[in-house]
């Protein structure tokens, strides 16, 4: 059997539990190597076999997968973060699905968490933004044209931009074209929740100057948005004593 293991956004015991005791007990581990934290593979048992998928064609990867199955052994499929996001799962899995090889999913903490635990923020606040567009600029992998970045820019929500980083120059352009002004808030995060974490507040104008400034050319998350930094919103209705819910009524003190 095959599961598909999110190994988080980068520090080690932010894989779930469920997630490692998988890794502990796997016969076989494929692990993007050039995302997933090493220090992950520390608790495979000796005789795991491990592969580095970052040297892998999908073939290669299917086919040791097929000869585990062969031996009847678990294969673990460690992505980074959450494979929902940018993991090309669905591709393995439609694969897997000719060959009748079972397999699950195992969700894990996606980097724009990470991101946000590592900048302290709330990405949806009362009376400023309860929507996240989660994207990323066309690269070698192209986007969608409906889905440009000029077009999630006109909403004006909060903005989560992966795999872009390289490219910060255009994407401050196309998000102003877009609808953002200038000095809006913005932020970039390099490898959130990893050791070597850093992050930096600038605003859509200066994005390329921060990240060059920081010697930042890849690794890292984009945020837009005036939830970046924000200080000054309205409170939530889900605490405030004024307002009746399923489990209080307002104005009426809490008691056990």
């Amino acid at each position: 059997m095959v599961f598909f293991v999110g190994a988080g956004s980068g520090a080690v015991d932010l894989i779930t539990v469920r997630g490692q005791n998988l890794l502990k007990s796997a016969d076989v581990v494929i692990y993007a190597g050039s995302l997933v934290n090493p220090e992950h593979l520390k608790v495979c048992k000796s005789s795991c076999e491990i592969y580095d998928s970052a040297k892998m064609t999908l073939e290669e990867v299917i086919e040791v997968i097929k000869n585990a199955e062969k031996e009847d052994k678990n294969t673990v499929r460690l992505h980074t973060g959450d494979p929902s996001i940018y993991g090309a799962i669905k591709e393995q899995m439609e694969i897997l699905d000719k060959e009748n090889i079972t397999y699950e999913n195992c969700p894990g903490v996606s980097a724009f968490c990470g991101a946000a635990a590592a900048l302290q923020m709330e990405y949806t606040l009362p009376n400023i933004s309860q929507s996240v567009i989660i994207t990323r600029m066309a690269g070698r992998t192209p986007v969608p044209e409906k889905e440009s970045i000029e077009s999630f820019a006109a909403h004006n929500a909060t903005m989560v931009i992966f795999l872009s980083t390289g490219m910060l120059e255009e994407l401050s352009e196309r998000l102003i074209a877009g609808g953002y002004s200038k000095d809006t808030s913005a932020a970039i995060v390099y490898k959130a929740t990893w050791p070597d974490e850093e992050k930096y507040i600038c605003t859509v104008d200066t994005l390329a100057k921060t990240a060059k400034e920081h010697g930042i050319t890849k690794t890292a998350l984009i945020i837009v948005g005036d939830v970046v930094g924000v200080t000054v919103f309205d409170r939530s209705k889900l605490y405030d004593p004024e307002f009746t819910t399923e489990f209080r009524k307002a104005g009426v003190a809490y008691s056990k």
